[in-house]
């Protein structure tokens, strides 16, 4: 916790994470910041402990300060400003967080964190500010989230036998059997399909295994703060963690899974990647941002006929100079199309195993 972050009479604290998103060269980016003061009294950050993975990565973060913002909103864009330099349009509320210990301090008696998380979709621009703020390729974050060139090889190698190891050792068989129908569900075994939108529950099932850096990370905060030795952590496990993304810090990374989810479903029935682009844009140059955002290849002819002939974009008459070969045709997002149509999306198709 800062020493700005303001304690209620609740003995709690209202926290704005923002997760900021664009799309260049077919990545998509998180917008992420080095650790501003949300982990700067915990154990492990305050030097009384050795952590074994890095964990400063984080979210944009600033305290709600009620005297000083006059919305959520305003306290949101005045942290991100003073973090990354970059001044936020539009932004869309996620979801608030505020589970019991999601900030470690509040274990040694530090007020409960609660956190509202926004998201803005922006087009990447240099930026400044105090936190250190780098774009990083959301897939560093969740690398079993991108089919773009097939179904990853870490599903296969890593998540899917560890995921079962951990299953068939519960003890309980009813708990047993309803982690063993999640692991199908959220993972596409069959007769299930991969759905996009289950990023959330992806990554919940791998911090429950124990797999992922913030699960090793808060089991030693735990017994740290209990007084007890920190639990003995196996070097492959330490490896298999390292190899399934890059940790955050706090719960930052589940709030990204958040909203990775929450955009992947808007794609099918809101206009949301039309601000991610130029006001004219090449049809290529639209598929390569939904690819991007959904981390899957699209049938070309398909998604043209879907977006052209679904009367989402229209012809300008001018084309891109700047494209190789035969200069291709500019469209321009038809606005009319959110009133026109309940579901003015471009869709995502399923991934079967």
């Amino acid at each position: 916790m800062s020493n700005n972050v303001i304690e209620l009479e609740t003995s709690s604290v209202i926290g704005l994470n923002a997760i900021i998103i664009a799309v260049t060269d077919e990545v998509p980016r998180i917008l992420t910041v080095y650790d501003v003061g949300q982990l700067s009294l915990s154990p492990l950050s305050s030097g009384q402990m050795e952590p074994i993975i890095d964990d400063k990565v984080a979210l944009p973060f600033g305290p709600f300060d009620p005297k000083i913002h006059r919305t959520l909103e305003l306290g949101l864009h005045n942290w991100v400003e003073k973090q990354t330099g970059l001044d936020l349009g539009y932004v869309e509320q996620l979801y608030t967080f505020g589970d019991r210990h999601r900030d470690p301090y509040e274990r040694a008696g530090g007020p409960r964190l609660v956190s509202v998380g926004y998201i803005a979709l922006v087009r990447q621009v240099p930026l400044s500010g105090s936190g250190e703020a780098e774009w990083h390729n959301w897939y560093d974050f969740f690398p079993w989230e991108d089919w773009r060139e097939g179904r990853p090889i870490i599903i296969d190698n890593i998540i899917k036998p560890n995921l079962k190891h951990w299953v068939e050792h519960i003890v309980d068989s009813q708990e047993r059997e309803i982690n063993r129908e999640r692991f199908s569900i959220a993972f596409g075994i069959e007769p299930a399909g991969w759905d996009f939108e289950r990023v959330l529950e992806r990554y919940e099932l791998l911090y429950e295994a124990g797999m992922i850096g913030e699960a090793i990370r808060d089991s030693q905060i735990r017994a740290f703060i209990s007084g007890q030795s920190a639990p003995d952590v196996e070097d492959k496990r330490v490896e298999i963690a390292k190899s399934l993304g890059t940790i955050m810090a706090l719960d930052n990374r589940r709030i990204l899974a958040t909203a990775l989810g929450r955009i992947r479903g808007k794609l099918k029935y809101r206009p949301v990647v039309f601000d991610l682009l130029p006001a004219t844009f090449t049809l290529l140059q639209l598929q390569l941002v939904v690819e991007a955002l959904g981390g899957v290849r699209l049938h070309k002819q398909n998604f043209r006929r879907l977006v052209v002939t679904g009367g989402l974009v229209e012809a300008t008459g001018q084309r891109d100079s700047l494209s190789r070969g035969r200069p291709a045709e500019l469209f321009r997002f038809r606005r009319e199309a959110i009133s026109e149509r309940t579901a003015s999306g471009v869709g995502l198709p399923a991934a079967r195993f």
